[in-house]
């Protein structure tokens, strides 16, 4: 009994992170099935994050324009995280989003820390998944090859052309179930949760 007491005081405190794991888990689930987080989970996730840091001192008593400003800065944390990423088709841009919502709710620092987690959970899903499919040297090569070009190409339109022509040779991950699950681990890992 002592325990439920403990889980529902946790979750009363730390409501905004469990909103942001929930939203985060859905977001998984249709990526998983669909290839894409739709825009109907991301904005309304960034807004309400915005929303709720006005109105509610959501982390160390800060709320109202100071809470907004924070909330705002975690946004963009979360935007430009992944941007490179998406720039070189490495991701959709619903998996920007998703972070940015991220950012939005559990401010800068913490989307720093669950972007580590799910970069690092990323990267070993991914090497997971070509492994699988014994593809090794072709992705491994492809790797390269973009690198190559982030070096050497240096207009950015040109590299989101030539990502568009590589796509659909590419073995595709979708990004917000690491998104989901590195989020939702550095939470729990940090007590964010309960």
């Amino acid at each position: 009994m002592h325990y439920l007491t403990h889980i529902g005081h946790g979750f009363l405190e730390n409501w905004p992170v469990w909103i942001v794991s929930i939203t985060l888990i859905v977001a998984a689930l249709i990526d998983g099935t669909k290839l894409k987080v739709p825009n109907w989970i991301t904005f309304p996730m960034i807004l309400s994050g915005w929303f709720c840091s006005i109105f509610w001192p959501l982390y160390a008593g800060y709320g109202g324009w100071e809470g907004f400003l924070y909330s705002i800065l975690g946004t963009f944390v979360g935007l430009f995280l992944l941007l490179p990423a998406y720039a070189v088709g490495g991701m959709g841009a619903g998996d920007v989003k998703l972070l940015a919502g991220v950012g939005a709710w559990v401010w800068s620092l913490h989307t720093l820390y669950a972007f580590a987690t799910s970069a690092i959970l990323g990267g070993i899903i991914a090497v997971l998944m070509v492994l699988a499919r014994k593809s090794w040297t072709k992705h491994k090569n492809q790797f390269w090859g973009i690198c190559m070009e982030i070096l050497t190409v240096r207009d950015p339109e040109k590299l989101a052309e030539i990502a568009a022509e590589r796509k659909p040779h590419m073995l595709l991950l979708p990004y917000g179930i690491p998104i989901a699950i590195g989020s939702i681990a550095y939470f729990a890992w940090t007590g964010m949760l309960l």
